[in-house]
């Protein structure tokens, strides 16, 4: 028995920069890249891990724990530690949820959705990228990060009702060791072989399952290798329903891995009872699925309002420093490193990620826990009852933005803030709205690179305080 799509999520950072600024910088060049449209550019403290998380929330705070937690990306930042294993404890998740990672694939995504669909569990998928390119390059300015996530269930808004996959090696771009950044092929033998080879026989199989006809199809969500596709295999088809996954590319970028999972939200949200949607994901061949849309998803059109929130990058030079292809002099203030210890993650890394304070036998909460409770009125070690910070709203109590202390995107802004619960936690705060943070100001947690150590290539994380609400794009 296939299973059902119970809810989605989708996640995008706030900065955007628009592609004709970063082709003004280039135009001596010469250089061709995309012009029109913005590019989702993650701060400094993202990676696809923090990302996932954040589209994931919403969808692992229900009552009951997935059976299944499942990460993937082609970006993830540690290739020999579970990715997954940590999202399960940012989610505070139980200890017992299976979990897997996948990668080396843009369609690892939709793979993964699939196979938590035939198997009819419920399972979270999070898909997210942040995938680093080269200055000057088309996917400088067509990529972009961000993440979607996606609770699969017995039964739910979206049914899935035909599916297939077919693998082919087809080398339209590659990234390797020795060179991490993508290698493209030529457009057009790119556009014709994936068209006529892969994407119309999977797409032909998969509506075949479903029983239907290609005009059948109300909306999809299609991940294209090279712009053109989609077209080209509506026309063959006769398809006339749009690719959601075009909105996603014109606002934020290709997102990868997580592209056709945010294209999805978008259908699901257009997507009324009664209608099919087609989700389609590429990358080594390409998976096709076919839902019957029988009621509305939840997180559909709240991860779709994403689309049009951020604040626009401006500076050429902050963007090219943010995503790496730039390194700047610091100075003395960045020579220092912070290593974090394994037995100091073992012991305390479950409550730290997962942001749980401890209430004491008078209800007063604090974070992190210790044996003897802060509050004065106790002299006693006690065991404190767990407090899950993290999905918590507080108020900033107090605020510094600082530059002598080093942050690789200034002002550092730190400072206390207070939950209703009454605990106070000092802490960073991020996604600084252009009039900066004020006392009183409404923050919301968000999971966050805390720090970093590039000579062993480790980082660790935690939760930073952020705006509660996000501007409309243009309007900052």
């Amino acid at each position: 028995m296939s299973g059902s799509v119970v809810a989605v999520g989708g996640y995008l950072p706030l900065l955007r920069i628009e592609r004709k600024l970063l082709a003004k910088e280039l135009a001596w060049s010469g250089l061709a890249m995309p012009r029109a449209g913005w590019r989702g550019v993650a701060g400094w403290d993202e990676d696809p891990l923090t990302m996932a998380v954040e589209a994931a929330r919403g969808l692992a705070a229900a009552e009951t724990a997935p059976a299944a937690l499942r990460f993937a990306s082609t970006s993830a930042y540690f290739t020999d530690r579970a990715q997954s294993g940590i999202a399960l404890d940012a989610l505070a998740l139980p200890r017992g949820v299976r979990t897997a990672d996948l990668a080396n694939s843009r369609r690892a995504g939709t793979t993964a959705l699939l196979d938590a669909l035939l198997a009819g569990t419920d399972e979270v998928v999070a898909a997210a990228e942040k995938r680093p390119t080269q200055a000057g390059s088309a996917a400088q300015a067509a990529y972009g990060d961000g993440a979607a996530a996606v609770r699969t269930g017995t039964t739910g808004g979206a049914r899935l009702v035909g599916h297939a996959s077919l693998t082919h090696d087809l080398v339209d771009r590659y990234t390797s060791r020795e060179h991490p950044t993508p290698y493209a092929y030529e457009e057009r033998f790119v556009r014709d072989v994936a068209v006529a080879d892969i994407l119309l026989p999977a797409v032909r199989a998969a509506l075949a399952a479903a029983g239907i006809e290609p005009a059948q199809i109300a909306h999809a969500a299609c991940a294209e290798p090279v712009g053109g596709c989609w077209k080209a295999l509506a026309g063959k088809l006769k398809l006339t329903a749009p690719n959601h996954c075009e909105a996603v590319s014109e606002k934020a970028g290709d997102l990868g891995a997580a592209h056709a999972l945010y294209g999805l939200t978008f259908a699901l949200a257009a997507a009324s009872p009664g209608d099919h949607v087609l989700l389609i994901g590429f990358g080594g061949g390409a998976d096709a699925l076919v839902f019957a849309v029988d009621g509305p998803v939840a997180g559909a059109a709240e991860a779709a309002a994403q689309l049009d929130e951020g604040q626009p990058l401006t500076s050429v030079s902050r963007f090219l420093s943010l995503v790496g292809e730039v390194a700047l002099d610091w100075g003395m203030r960045a020579e220092f490193e912070q290593k974090a210890q394994a037995t100091a993650l073992d012991r305390v890394g479950h409550e730290m990620i997962g942001f749980i304070g401890g209430r004491d036998s008078t209800g007063n909460v604090q974070f992190p826990k210790s044996a003897y409770p802060v509050n004065p009125a106790l002299t006693e070690p006690e065991t404190l009852a767990d407090v899950r910070l993290a999905e918590l709203e507080a108020r900033v109590v107090s605020v510094t933005a600082d530059r002598l202390n080093f942050s690789p995107d200034p002002p550092f802004d730190f400072g206390l803030v207070q939950f209703e619960n009454g605990a106070r936690v000092l802490m960073e705060m991020v996604d600084r709205p252009a009039a900066g943070f004020a006392v009183g100001d409404r923050v919301r947690m968000r999971l966050r690179i805390k720090s970093q150590n590039a000579r062993l290539g480790f980082r660790t994380y935690f939760w930073k305080a952020a705006p509660v609400a996000r501007p409309r794009l243009g309007d900052a």
